[in-house]
């Protein structure tokens, strides 16, 4: 098997990894919890209008309180916060 036959199924495991045993992110989880679990959602954060990732807030605001402070969506913001992480959001 050569190196792109390898690259493909590593590449097919890793989405099934992160599809089926990523934790899907909840409203009641902190702001910092999930930056730091996964970094890549710091810019859906942003790009949503919370770019005050580094301040106080949200070292103990949830999504939901940091969410409503800045008047955003909070299940729009969770939404894209699991599409990001390939998972799938629970009700």
């Amino acid at each position: 098997m050569g190196v792109c036959g390898i690259a493909a199924i590593h590449k097919f495991f890793a989405g099934f990894v992160r599809r089926f045993f990523t934790m899907a992110i909840t409203k009641d989880m902190s702001i910092l919890e999930v930056v730091q679990k996964y970094p890549d959602t710091a810019e859906v954060f942003m790009n949503a209008g919370m770019g005050c990732l580094g301040c106080a807030a949200a070292h103990f605001e949830n999504i939901e309180q940091g969410a409503l402070a800045h008047g955003i969506d909070v299940d729009a913001l969770i939404a894209g916060l699991n599409d990001c992480v390939g998972a799938t959001a629970q009700a």
